[in-house]
């Protein structure tokens, strides 16, 4: 073994450990309501979500792929699937004849708005009804903390909480 490695001490394995736990249990179940229930999985619903919040219901594709941190590659994948299913259109950019513009159609508008509350529901009684007031402010915190680490240039939530996050 390597002497230099700072190996975690029990309490702070415990906490790594419920963390994963978390983090592959979560979106399975997330998945699984909305598979159930709307035939989508949850980068679908992610992605119907994000167009609709949109100004105009209209993202470049760049945008959503760094909003969903997906490759683009992987979102071109999803919008194939949602434009099949009549839920989003491409559109070349106006302002750049490189860049392709996604629209939510009014279907996918329907989608989501058809989808939105069974998706809150599991949300709110796997997560939020689970925890205390304070906990969920201390979520939050905590939340935030990580995502200094992990996005430190707030990609994913400066689009969607604004440029502060809050």
């Amino acid at each position: 073994m390597d002497d230099e490695t700072p190996w975690l001490d029990d309490e702070q394995r415990r906490a790594w450990l419920r963390l994963a736990a978390v983090m592959e249990l979560l979106p399975a179940a997330l998945n699984a309501q909305l598979e159930r229930d709307e035939q989508l999985n949850h980068v679908d619903y992610y992605s119907l979500a994000m167009l609709s919040e949109a100004p105009d219901r209209t993202l470049r594709a760049t945008e959503l792929a760094a909003m969903t941190n997906a490759t683009l590659p992987r979102l071109s994948r999803v919008v194939n699937r949602l434009a099949d299913a009549g839920y989003v259109r491409r559109e070349p950019c106006p302002g750049d004849r490189r860049a392709t513009n996604l629209v939510l159609t009014e279907a996918g508008w329907a989608k989501v708005v058809q989808a939105a509350p069974g998706h809150v529901r599991t949300v709110r009684a796997l997560v939020v009804d689970a925890l205390e007031p304070e906990q969920l402010d201390q979520l939050s915190a905590i939340s935030a903390r990580l995502l200094e680490r992990l996005d430190p240039e707030h990609k994913m939530l400066a689009s969607m909480l604004g440029p502060d996050g809050a």
